[in-house]
Formats: C-alpha cells, structure tokens, sequence
C-alpha cells in the first residue's frame, strides 16, 4: 500500500510543507518520513531536541531529503508552545498542512501551565500551537489542520471544567486520555466552522490503537498487554496521512476519521459543547483564534 493509502508517488508533494508535532517517534515519525519520501518540506516538532534532530538525520539519510527541520516544543508549557511558533514563524516559508500528531498518555500530574496533564498536552498545547499558525495557514491555502485524536474519546461523557484544573485522579490516566482526544474532536468540529471559505480545512482522526511511545508511561504489568495487539506506527500513519495528503475532499467539515473513512464520532461530539471549548480554550490561552 502506499503510503496514506492512496495513489502517493514521489516528488508530489514536492511544493507542499507540513509541520508534524511527536514527529521523533512512533505515527509522528512515520508520517514524517512518508512525507519526506514523496519530496514534501517537513518541519518535524518533539520535545527533545536530540531525539528530534536524530529522528530528522535519520530520515534524511532514508530518503535523500534536504527538507527536513527540527523544533522543539513542550506542548503542556504554553511559553514553549508560543517560542516554537515563533521558530517556525520566523522562517518566512509556507505551510500547506499542520498535523496536530503529539500524545500523551498513561501519566499523572499537572502541566507547567496548570492543566491536567492528558488535557494541557494534548489539547491546550495543540489549540494555541494551531491559534499561532493560523494565519499561515490562510496564506498557504488551500491547507489543512490535521487532529490526530482517538476513540477513545467515546469513553468521555463530556468534560468536567474542574477536575481538567486538577491533577489525574485515575491510576491509569485513561479517563483523563479519552476527555482530552473528545477536545482534539471537538477542537476540530469547531474549526471547521470558524474556517468555512478561508481555504483551510480541519478534521480529526482515529490512528488505530498503535504501538508507540505514547504509552511508555503506562504502568507495569499494564503496559505489555495494551502493546499485545497493537498496529505498527507505520500502520497508525495512514490515516494521517490520508486526511493531509489526499487530493479531494479528504479533511474536511470537521469531520472524523477513521481507516481513511469519515466516521461518526460520540455523540458528546457537538456544536455546542465544540463552541464552549473554544471559547474557554482562548480564555485559557489569551490568544485570539478566530
């Protein structure tokens, strides 16, 4: 299959730049090298600044690519969040297509900026990350904004204003995982709407339950048993790959995704709830991203 599972040849997406965030491993660095096979310019976001640059050496070395770029960000520190969109900013280049890939799971604790830590990583981070690229994005269109979520957001009954203030109260953080991809959802759901006729489309995904280091901090004994039936990332990539790559109508009106194909999400998913998540969102960030 090629990759995204489409009709992808290389050198397509020769005139096209993404930015990947968790692009140093698992579905983050296998979307990554998929674009750069096919002659995309991919800035690829990690935390670390070593395990990035590896990952981007490593993948230039794979496919011949002199496109590729390192960032850092630590997506549950909004300053880390603001001075890596200045990074990339500052380049003065396009962007065609921001994938929204980095996850966390199976931790407890708060983020620096005070935030259950499952939701300031993986929608906070992400919502001000996409708020300061907006405006980019606009200027590369047609573009697309890329939520790499989960089913198991169909696991959250809605969201607890509260307790996402608060540290993870569950041993495993599982329910804590699932109410922060509702908000990678919903996040998308609402950005549609505030982006109709821009030429920027968003979407949301499921990966598939994939093998990567997501998990890594999920306790002992549970760990293994998750990881038993996994997909590859690879595998986990496709769907990814699809919604930012595949000509047509393939990320569009918000709408969910899953093996390639638009698929209802919960029904917790709605305009309502996607609009106050918005605007608490801003409230939270200070950053105005209409």
């Amino acid at each position: 299959m090629s990759a995204g599972g489409d009709q992808a040849r290389s050198g397509d997406l020769e005139h096209r730049t993404y930015l990947v965030t968790g692009a140093s491993a698992g579905i983050g660095r296998a979307t990554s090298l998929a674009l750069a096979a096919r002659g995309a310019t991919v800035f690829m976001v990690g935390r670390s600044e070593s395990r990035t640059a590896a990952a981007r050496d490593a993948i230039a070395a794979a496919t011949g690519s002199q496109r590729l770029h390192a960032l850092t960000v630590d997506l549950g520190d909004l300053g880390s969040v603001r001075a890596c969109a200045e990074a990339f900013l500052s380049t003065d280049g396009p962007l065609h297509c921001l994938i929204n890939n980095a996850g966390l799971a199976g931790r407890r604790g708060v983020t620096a900026s005070g935030f259950e830590i499952h939701f300031g990583t993986n929608h906070v981070g992400p919502f001000l990350l996409t708020a300061l690229l907006l405006d980019r994005l606009r200027a590369g269109a047609p573009a697309r904004i890329v939520n790499v979520a989960s089913d198991a957001h169909r696991r959250a009954a809605g969201i607890d204003w509260d307790a996402i203030r608060r540290s993870t109260r569950t041993r495993t953080g599982f329910h804590e995982y699932g109410v922060s991809k509702l908000a990678n959802v919903l996040h998308a759901r609402e950005l549609s709407r505030r982006l109709d006729g821009s030429g920027v489309t968003a979407c949301s995904l499921h990966p598939g339950v994939v093998a990567s280091d997501i998990w890594r901090r999920v306790p002992w004994p549970i760990r293994p048993l998750l990881k038993a039936r996994m997909l590859t990332p690879e595998q986990g990539a496709q769907t990814s790959l699809h919604c930012a790559t595949a000509p047509g109508p393939a990320c569009e009106g918000g709408l969910y995704y899953e093996r390639s194909r638009p698929r209802e999400p919960s029904p917790v998913v709605t305009d309502a709830l996607a609009a106050e998540l918005w605007e608490r969102s801003e409230g939270w960030v200070g950053a105005g991203a209409s």
